[in-house]
């Protein structure tokens, strides 16, 4: 039996464990990112493990969450980046040049290479035929100490693609499409490979779109195979020699499969607030649009900038539309000032953003109340915009650019005559962005600003863990309820104490007093807790106001591994029914739950004292896991470790 594209880079990275489903496995990491929404954090933890220079092939540090410095935390934190980087043997991407992902994809990204970085979206890789999977900054830390990757061998899926996208279709609509079809949930343990003859209609930047999105689906990573289209866009961008096919074997096997014929597919939208509430444009045409924002690191290509310009050349914005658009990188944005695209846009009446995440992350450019707002993102969760009452749709830059300029959403086919795009053979190469680390990491000094605090640290498993349920919540949620981005938080993620006074605030403003109140306890959550994002600081604030577990019917992947990170034990209701019989502000005990740990028991009894009943609960932890659990997380786990 042959096999998968992704089975075999595991296979050549395997350090640890066996290719069998479900099993723990660790891989050899040999690419890091960061960004600086999540990177001071992981270089803090980097610093504590005293290892002088990284370890990989690669590492590099972004800046690109961060950029509106409307006070003094952002550029301080930017320049202890820029100093660790010069030290520690690590690229630093300077503010400006651009998007992680696609400065990424267009300068650092190998085939058949691993990659881990501090963000869920690192999977954009895998466009280029990358193994490249989303972290939390401790993981992100340890790979760049020269420790293995570890995750439960997922299931390969097959997303099988037939025929050739039509016009106005494009990307975003695929991947909108495999969410319909397998929801936010449906990925979870498993990895999105795509095959078929209509992977090679796919351009490179069309590629990263859907493996981009992938995170949305819970999904470990999402990949395509390196051919000829991967080539010519690695050589475009001066890279040939780093390129080289892979593909599945022909008699490859997977655990599921799904078909998509492009031929027939049509423009897609995604309906508030998930990114799986998705229905053809067409079904709700003439819905008053009153934002359109273009760009993150899902739709701010050449590619997709290019067709946006086309489709607004000798128009204008609508009078009611406010258009933002954000160039995903430098060279793009380079390119499009040249070619003339950025003129198009201004004349419009497009509004140019620098090349940022910005609104994607909440910074900047929050609806008015009750809008209605499109966007070519990749999360319309409740309140990420900034604005907890507005509606936001996900659509690609057709859908989009066909909003802005009608005021309504319109089918993009009703435009006329498409915007044809051809590939250059040659994109504006540009490095002085990037600094090269220092070879002289002796003389450079770190530096910290007032807003960088030292790490807090958590003690090991109780004997007995006991303590109110602090919060109970439901289905699906999301690392922006627990740990909210935009201007005003963003900017304290190197400051710990600070930012848990915002812990859940999204979802119940008093969660942080309540929980110092009572000297830390228990959250309680229904299914699919922590999608989203891969912020650590949702299981590391936390963990600092002194929640000691968090129990659900199922977990988000990055997310259980952050909890176990950080000592705070993740389990699981062995009868989800459970979960109604327990409520908010209980009084609960899990008795003798260390020694259960180091024994190896896998089922414990909870004891609700308040409801006078006893449930069972349950983990899935690797003897790895619970040693890493019982030491009061990683860091703690590594210091043991020598």
């Amino acid at each position: 039996m042959g096999l998968s594209l992704a089975k075999k880079i595991i296979k050549d990275h395997l350090v640890e464990g066996n290719m069998v489903t479900g099993e723990e496995i660790a891989i050899r990491i040999d690419h890091t990112l960061t960004q600086d929404a999540t990177g001071t954090m992981a270089y803090l933890q980097f610093e504590a493990m005293g290892v002088p220079r990284v370890k990989t092939k690669r590492s590099v540090s972004y800046v690109d969450h961060n950029t509106l410095q409307a006070g003094f935390e952002n550029a301080d934190d930017h320049a202890y980046l820029q100093s660790v980087a010069a030290k520690h043997g690590i690229f630093f991407s300077r503010p400006g040049n651009g998007i992680c992902h696609q400065v990424q994809l267009e300068r650092f990204d190998i085939p058949g290479d691993t990659l881990v970085g501090s963000d869920s979206h690192t999977p954009t890789a895998g466009g280029l035929g990358m193994l490249a999977m989303g972290a939390g900054g401790l993981d992100v830390a340890a790979a760049m100490a020269g420790q293995p990757f570890y995750l439960p061998m997922p299931k390969i899926v097959l997303v099988k693609l037939t025929g050739k996208l039509q016009a106005w279709v494009s990307a975003k609509d695929v991947i909108l499409e495999v969410l319909r079809l397998m929801s936010v949930k449906g990925g979870v343990g498993k990895i999105i490979e795509y095959g078929g003859e209509g992977v090679a209609s796919l351009s490179a930047t069309d590629r990263a779109t859907i493996t981009n999105m992938g995170a949305e689906l819970g999904a470990t990573t999402s990949i395509f195979p390196s051919d000829n289209v991967t080539r010519e866009f690695m050589t475009a961008q001066g890279r040939e020699h780093e390129w080289k096919e892979l593909k599945a074997d022909a008699d490859a096997e997977y655990d599921e499969v799904y078909e998509i014929n492009l031929d027939t597919l049509e423009p897609m939208i995604a309906q508030p607030h998930s990114p799986d509430n998705v229905v053809k444009v067409s079904e709700i045409e003439g819905t008053k649009v009153d934002q359109v924002a273009i760009g993150s690191c899902t739709n701010s290509s050449l590619r997709d900038l290019m067709v946006v310009a086309g489709a607004l050349k000798g128009k204008s914005v609508h009078p009611t539309v406010s258009l933002v658009i954000s160039p995903g990188s430098k060279q793009v944005f380079e390119m499009i000032a040249r070619n003339g695209a950025l003129a198009d846009m201004v004349s419009a009446g497009a509004r140019i953003l620098e090349s940022a995440c910005g609104p994607c992350i909440g910074m900047g450019q929050s609806p008015k109340t009750n809008a209605i707002s499109i966007r070519t993102f990749n999360r319309n969760f409740e309140g990420r915009s900034g604005t907890k009452s507005a509606q936001v749709y996900l659509a690609g830059p057709e859908v989009a650019v066909a909003a802005a300029i009608n005021g309504v959403v319109t089918d993009p086919r009703k435009l006329g005559k498409p915007v044809s795009f051809d590939t250059p053979e040659k994109y504006l190469v540009d490095d002085r962005m990037v600094l090269a680390p220092s070879d002289n990491p002796e003389s450079v000094e770190i530096v910290r600003g007032p807003n960088i605090k030292p790490l807090p640290k958590n003690e090991g498993v109780p004997a007995t863990m006991s303590g109110k349920v602090l919060l109970k919540v439901g289905d699906n949620i999301t690392t922006d309820h627990i740990m909210p981005a935009g201007a005003k938080v963003l900017p304290l993620r190197s400051n710990i104490p600070a930012i848990s006074e915002h812990v859940f605030t999204a979802v119940d403003p008093e969660f942080p007093k309540r929980a110092r109140d009572f000297g830390g306890g228990f959250i309680l959550g229904g299914e699919n807790y922590g999608q989203g994002s891969s912020r650590e600081h949702a299981a590391l604030a936390p963990m600092y106001l002194g929640v000691k577990a968090v129990i659900t019917k199922s977990f988000a992947r990055i997310h259980r591994q952050n909890l176990i990170n950080f000592g705070i034990l993740p389990l699981k209701l062995v009868d989800p029914a459970d979960y109604d019989r327990i409520n908010q502000l209980d009084n609960i005990e899990i008795p003798d739950i260390a020694s259960k740990l180091k024994n190896g028991e896998t089922v414990f009894d909870l004891v609700d004292k308040t409801a006078g009943v006893t449930v069972k609960v349950t983990h899935d932890l690797s003897e790895r896991e619970r040693e890493v659990t019982l030491a009061g997380g990683r860091l703690n786990y590594i210091k043991e470790q020598g």
